[in-house]
């Protein structure tokens, strides 16, 4: 509607606009344009503190030196493949970004114990859709049993980390001294290392890459006040810290790692344990969208104070426009999976516990998954593989409840 024009879309004079009789059509122009300040604002708030995390964002070409080494190489993922492929990586590091270690209080905070060891104990693959389309956020279980480039066959959480180790080592034997660039340049290889590994196992080009500590999850989860959870009953562990009622519940800090890492007194251990992180991150993502978080001054400041801390993407990850196609998560949009396995109950030649998977089946399963896709009528859905035996894409979700129950609009689990 233009200004001087009503509902008729005819001429009104100056004269006739405080005339009794039209406080509904001068209600309406104040409302709209009340509307359209606030989606100003909003809008303008939004960008400027996804400019403000994404100067406080630390980075690693970790990326571009591992296509950079795969350009030569045949057979090749397709780095066009319609959709792009995001690797979200949660690691159980007790370090700052310097590589300092984190100090008995906040480890106590942590609900941890000091570890000079460094494993991936997340790794959720996101592939969005270039058309809009339905998107998908696979987990990878973390004892995976995989092919690690310079490592050989071992569990996939220590791909990151084992590489990490092996360069510090090759980097003092080699007479460097600054611990600085030591700590730098070792995470970049065990980053190129778990990137490789993942990029082979689903024959799946990743585009780009961010990855969070225990500090810093601790940290957002507190910053966005808190993630809505529910839980079918009560469960403790002491090893986690775990020690939950039943129901709904709004959780953080060292309550919200000790959600995500809990694994033992759940009925299917580690995969259930890969629910509860996918449910976790669709309530947090859903909240940081549409409850205000980003417009909240408070939660703002510790957004940013937590991405600078903790957060590490590579430079051309875009976060205002991944903010926009996370968006899909908050509309239903999203169906969350975990890869299938073959055996979650093996062993490896030394006797450890590991998940048996088949890279050709797990291909198959990420192929699947073309961007053509048509987009889900209901809502979000979380599908696991069976816990023995062979396990097809096509079957794989049958081992699962496709619509739990849920308190408050939040999805039940285990």
């Amino acid at each position: 509607m233009t200004e001087g024009q009503h509902d008729g879309a005819e001429p009104v004079s100056d004269e006739a606009r405080p005339r009794r009789g039209r406080p509904g059509l001068l209600a309406a122009r104040v409302l709209i344009a009340l509307l359209s300040a606030t989606a100003l604002v909003a809008v303008g708030v939004i960008w400027f503190n996804v400019e403000r995390l994404r100067g406080n964002t630390n980075t690693t070409d970790a990326l571009q030196q591992l296509q950079h080494e795969l350009a030569t190489v045949p057979n090749q993922p397709p780095v066009d493949d319609g959709a792009t492929d995001i690797l979200l990586v949660g690691t159980d590091s007790r370090t700052d970004l310097q590589g300092n270690p984190l100090p008995n209080g906040m480890l106590k905070q942590l609900r941890t114990e000091w570890d000079a060891g460094l494993n991936t104990d997340t790794l959720i693959l996101l592939r969005i859709p270039n058309n809009g389309g339905q998107a998908f956020a696979v987990s990878i279980p973390r004892d995976s049993y995989v092919s690690i480039p310079g490592v050989g066959m071992n569990k996939i959480n220590g791909a990151y980390g084992i590489t990490k180790e092996k360069f510090e080592q090759q980097s003092r034997d080699a007479g460097e001294t600054d611990l600085a660039k030591i700590e730098r340049d070792s995470d970049e290889a065990g980053q190129v290392a778990l990137l490789a590994t993942v990029q082979n196992l689903t024959g799946v080009h990743i585009d780009h890459y961010a990855e969070v500590g225990l500090y810093g999850f601790y940290l957002i989860s507190q910053a966005i006040g808190g993630v809505p959870v529910c839980l079918l009953n009560a469960t403790q562990d002491k090893d986690s810290g775990a020690d939950f009622p039943a129901g709904y519940q709004v959780i953080s800090g060292g309550d919200a790692l000790s959600f995500v890492r809990q694994r033992k007194n759940l009925p299917d251990g580690d995969l259930d344990r890969i629910i509860r992180q996918q449910v976790f991150l669709e309530s947090a993502v859903r909240k940081l969208l549409t409850a205000g978080v980003l417009v909240n001054p408070t939660a703002r400041a510790g957004m940013v104070d937590a991405v600078r801390k903790s957060l590490v993407t590579d430079p051309g990850l875009d976060i205002l426009g991944l903010a926009q196609q996370a968006q899909a998560l908050t509309s239903g949009n999203v169906t969350f999976k975990t890869i299938p396995v073959a055996n979650s109950n093996g062993r490896s030649p030394i006797g450890q516990s590991i998940v048996v998977v088949d890279p050709h089946q797990v291909r198959q399963f990420f192929t699947s998954m073309v961007p053509s896709s048509p987009a889900p009528t209901g809502p979000t859905s979380s599908s696991r593989p069976t816990a023995a035996g062979p396990a097809t894409p096509e079957i794989a979700p049958a081992a699962y409840i496709a619509e739990p129950a849920s308190i408050n609009g939040v999805r039940c689990v285990s």
